[in-house]
């Protein structure tokens, strides 16, 4: 497992007073006692997909997350914990009866980024924050009781019943944390879904294909596999659940859900359905509806075996008869609709089931099956028949989403085109960005943990090679080309380059877009928040490498283009140094060669008369330059200027004040006098205190001094703040020549805003 950077949920349990009952037994007892209760924990803990890292004394730590993230790890991690409490109060009684002894233990649950490594090679299993709130959370919990941590309750979502603590002062953290005593795991609740009420919107065309197969299957009496597939929160189990409802009551409905993990998960989603038919205990419904079937009684009991209410057993093809004679016998009262959900999660038997039933059944029945796109990986040869893929709903119906959605909050128009962009059509996004937007207060719009959640699972199921490949592909940003990926990897991965992005466009990551360069490939992350989940996972020693990489890749790509290009070769040698930066490596060479470059793009920038850009470059490159430069000096009078252009008049001033500090230790005296001709232009709109007369003197000192060394920028400015402050005074002769001087000054000055400045006076 290389090193990646990672959202996990971190369990630990402690048992307390140990010390104490190590007094009480002796010590190959106290051994006994505890190495089975480490086996029971152990049991538990795997079995909702946590690996356990190690035992430290008393206590058990466990990380769901690693090796391979999965959406719902948050929930399995809770799940498990309580779990873990259930079991311990029957080895309780066990060790009570036995010993005359009890075990408390006190758990906390946490969720975070941590960086994941590989122990086979001296890496930390798992390194970070979350790792530490986790165990402060323990040890702030009372015996017997689990804590959650902020991100874990958020993730855990409506499955679980809570209640808050009050913030807990954790040692090292300088703010309370927020806690909440878990109360109880509700069943078969799932961590997030879409909302129930969630509008219709867009689907028009896919509704219809729903609508012919269960017409077909009713006026034929036979049997319609229907499959809907896209990325998830896309709207699938939303358009079947449409379609259920423009049938109104004509059908009987059955609806089943495949899990991700569990025991007995083969046939969970038939299970689901006959308890729907035949109650919690449906033996005996069960009968009464087979009894006039031949072989029903039989049937009866293969159905039972199947759903875990009996403990004998039945061979396959038994169960999947006895399924066919339970929903033609349903369907010969009225049509069936059988909805099984998730079926990228099934086990190849149910799958095998669900074919056989489209063979067999000779009744009005559509099985309708939602699946992500990652089915047709683990089962190629699922039927395509009657296939509906579904896409990004376009910007009109994102925006009737948003609107009925927003029926009961207010939003501010900003804050929703923001959302519909950074859904990019995506329902379960939308309605999870629009909650957290209304929960922040109408402000910023980060992407919600559980959106996070998915995509990082989504990405860590791909094999090695494939997320190589979309991390080095983010590295160049959401479009990114062949190239740029081949000069990233090894010569041994480039070989098999081509093929992994094909493979990475069929599984719906990616898709072909058109190249910048002539005679390369371009594709497009098929969503920006993709992009941004695969580049996140990198650790910041690799994204620092590959940043720098891309960008003498870039500039030996298109080297004829470099001026036009700089900005963006700028940029990725700047993340290059700034993640140097964070990880205490020295790089000032990198640092001076990304503020340099941000420069350059900077005063190209103010040439052209952009100053939004010039400001945004340039303050940057002056946080990468040292300031006690000459070069880096007049870079701050540019800027002063695209800040004063751009209405940030108190930052320009302090950026003039620095300057002009600056330059009298470089023994620039005409340049300080500069700097302070600008600042006090700029102070008549800013200080209150401003005086027309100090700024006079400013100027009578600073004249002479300029026409001595000839300094034409200077004198322009010098002259343009006289016909200001002759022109308050209401001299408007020496005005109209202070702003004829600042005009002349400017012209030989070559300056494009200095002559711009000067026009206007």
């Amino acid at each position: 497992m290389a090193e990646s950077r990672k959202v996990v949920t971190i369990v630990f349990a402690d048992v307390t007073g140990s010390t104490a009952l190590g007094e009480q037994l002796d010590p190959e007892a106290m051994r006994r006692v505890m190495e089975r209760y480490f086996a029971e924990m152990r049991t538990v803990l795997e079995r909702h997909g946590g690996t356990v890292e190690k035992f430290i004394g008393d206590a058990v730590m466990a990380v769901f997350g690693i090796p391979t993230v999965h959406e719902d790890d948050a929930l399995r991690a809770v799940r498990a914990a309580a779990e873990m409490r259930a079991r311990l109060e029957q080895l309780n009684t066990e060790f009570e009866g036995d010993r005359g002894i009890t075990i408390a233990v006190r758990t906390g649950v946490n969720t975070g980024e941590v960086v994941a490594g590989d122990p086979s090679q001296g890496q930390a299993f798992a390194t970070g924050d979350a790792v530490n709130v986790a165990a402060r959370l323990e040890q702030a919990a009372e015996p017997g009781e689990i804590l959650l941590g902020p991100l874990t309750r958020r993730l855990a979502g409506e499955a679980v019943r809570i209640e808050p603590v009050e913030p807990l002062e954790l040692k090292g953290k300088a703010e309370p944390v927020e806690a909440w005593r878990l109360v109880e795991v509700l069943p078969d609740v799932p961590a997030y879904t879409r909302r129930i009420d969630a509008p219709f919107v867009g689907r028009e065309r896919e509704l219809a294909a729903l609508r012919a197969a269960y017409e077909r299957a009713r006026e034929s009496s036979s049997c319609e596999l229907v499959t809907v597939t896209g990325p998830a929160g896309i709207g699938k189990s939303r358009l079947v659940r449409e379609l259920v409802t423009s049938v109104g009551d004509e059908p009987r409905v059955l609806v089943g859900r495949c899990l991700s993990y569990g025991e007995g998960i083969t046939y969970w989603p038939l299970a689901e359905m006959v308890r729907q038919v035949a109650g919690a205990e449906p033996r005996a419904k069960l009968a009464e509806l087979l009894g006039s079937e031949p072989d029903g009684a039989l049937a009866t009991e293969r159905l039972l075996a199947a759903v875990g209410t009996t403990d004998e057993s039945a061979r396959t093809e038994e169960i999947f008869w006895a399924t066919r004679i339970l929903f033609e016998r349903l369907a010969a009262e009225r049509p069936l609709v059988v909805v099984v959900d998730d079926i990228h999660w099934a086990e190849q038997t149910l799958l095998d089931l669900v074919e056989y039933l489209v063979g067999f059944v000779r009744a009005p029945l559509v099985v309708a099956c939602t699946a992500r796109s990652e089915l047709f990986d683990a089962h190629p040869h699922w039927p395509r028949a009657g296939l509906i893929e579904l896409e990004a709903l376009d910007d009109g119906a994102a925006e009737a989403l948003i609107a009925a959605l927003l029926e009961q909050t207010e939003l501010s128009a900003d804050v929703r085109d923001q959302i519909r962009k950074r859904a990019e059509g995506n329902p379960l996004f939308v309605e999870q960005m629009l909650a957290l937007a209304a929960e922040n207060g109408n402000g910023d719009t980060p992407v919600p943990a559980t959106i996070q959640a998915l995509l990082g699972a989504r990405l860590d199921h791909l094999v090695p090679d494939e997320r190589d490949v979309l991390v080095r592909g983010a590295v160049e940003g959401r479009l990114f080309h062949r190239g740029a990926v081949s000069a990233l990897s090894s010569a041994e991965e480039s070989d098999g380059l081509p093929g992994r992005l094909l493979t990475l466009t069929r599984k719906s990551f990616l898709r072909p877009d058109e190249s910048l360069f002539p005679g390369d490939d371009a594709f497009r992350f098929v969503h920006v928040l993709v992009r941004d989940s695969a580049y996140e996972a990198a650790p910041k020693a690799l994204r620092a490498d590959l940043h720098e990489r891309y960008a003498a890749w870039l500039e030996s790509k298109a080297a004829a283009r470099l001026p036009e290009l700089e900005e963006i070769v700028g940029y990725h040698l700047e993340q290059s140094y700034r993640y140097r930066e964070s990880l205490g490596e020295p790089a000032d060479d990198l640092r001076r060669n990304a503020g340099e470059r941000l420069a350059a793009a900077g005063e190209r920038a103010a040439r052209r008369g952009d100053y939004r850009a010039t400001a945004n470059l340039l303050e940057r490159a002056l946080q990468l330059l040292p300031m006690d430069d000459p070069k880096t000096l007049e870079l701050s009078f540019t800027l002063g200027s695209a800040l004063a252009d751009n209405g940030k008049l108190e930052e320009a001033q302090a950026l003039y004040q620095t300057a002009a500090e600056s330059a009298r230790r470089l023994g620039l005296e005409t340049r300080a006098l500069s700097a302070e001709i600008k600042r006090s232009h700029l102070s008549v709109q800013t200080d209150p205190s401003w005086s027309a007369e100090e700024a006079r003197a400013l100027v009578l000192h600073a004249l002479p001094v300029l026409e001595a060394a000839n300094d034409v920028h200077g004198l322009a400015s010098a002259w343009r703040l006289t016909w200001l402050i002759e022109s308050m005074l209401g001299r408007l002769a020496a005005a109209q020549a202070a702003a004829k001087n600042a005009l002349e000054y400017a012209r030989q000055a070559d300056d494009p805003g200095l002559i711009s400045d000067a026009s206007a006076a």
